[in-house]
């Protein structure tokens, strides 16, 4: 079998940080109840691409690092933080060789990310770093290919183009947004206290922001070569225009978030409503 080509998403930081959205402000309110994201709190965020995660939780008063291996994206992580008056530190480093001192932190984040870790040592990492009782907080926010709409008519014509290509849901098991092998990765951990929680939230995108955020991903801005992007974009137009005329588009989400906290004394309190 032909192996499937090697990802950058350095390759695709223009239009990761103009059409990718983030993950939708309930989340922080939902993260509060469980004691993370509190002001004051030092977080380190992996794998934080263009920092949309970082720059949610600083918005909350948080001191953030993020960390991530691609300078374009941390790049242009800065300036939307410098857009959004907002200051997170980032460091280009490897995950799994985190540049941080022991107990340091009182939260470790991962979002949209932790697929693409070496995941027993990053989890060897975020217990090096988080003091007693930190959270490890792994978090997704997927669309959702059902019978008949934009996303799975998406997702076929993305395989058209890179049939080598291998989505994580296929990798992890999962079709609905869904991870509970990441339960079982912080149990296996040493994580304690594990809780998982999952909930709908549909995002509108218009044809050119769907397209955009199209190109950023895995399948086909971050892996194919620049002449089979352009092919697959102009392809990609034409199935929006004759099959799904609407605009905007409600493209179906669902957020789902596994955490579990070191042991020890608990560094966070969960919040009282």
């Amino acid at each position: 079998m032909k192996a499937p080509p090697p990802v950058d998403f350095d390759r695709t930081a223009q239009d990761y940080a103009r059409h990718r959205v983030g993950f939708p402000p309930s989340l922080y309110a939902r993260l509060a109840d469980h004691g993370v994201g509190l002001l004051g709190q030092e977080i380190l965020d992996l794998g934080t691409g263009t920092g949309d995660l970082a720059r949610g939780l600083a918005r909350r008063g948080c001191s953030v690092t993020g960390v991530d291996i691609a300078p374009a994206l941390l790049a242009a992580a800065a300036q939307l933080d410098e857009a959004a008056a907002v200051a997170v530190r980032y460091v280009e480093a490897r995950v799994e060789a985190l540049p941080l001192p022991a107990g340091s932190v009182d939260v470790v984040t991962a979002g949209q990310c932790w697929h693409w870790f070496d995941r027993p040592a990053a989890l060897v990492g975020a217990r090096r770093v988080l003091r007693p009782g930190g959270a490890l907080v792994l978090a997704t926010f997927d669309w959702l290919p059902l019978p008949g709409n934009v996303v799975e008519a998406t997702e076929a014509l993305i395989e058209h183009f890179n049939p080598t290509q291998q989505k994580p849901h296929v990798r992890f098991g999962h079709a609905a947004g869904i991870y509970p092998r990441w339960a079982q990765d912080l149990d296996e951990g040493g994580f304690l206290q594990v809780e998982t929680f999952s909930y709908d939230h549909p995002v509108l995108y218009t044809h050119e922001g769907w397209r955009g955020r199209i190109r950023a991903s895995q399948g086909v801005g971050a892996s194919l070569p620049p002449d089979e992007v352009a092919r697959f974009d102009a392809e990609h137009a034409a199935l929006l225009r004759d099959r799904f005329p609407g605009d905007p588009l409600s493209i179906p989400h669902r957020v789902f978030v596994a955490l579990g906290r070191m042991p020890g004394p608990s560094a966070v309190v969960a919040s009282t409503p």
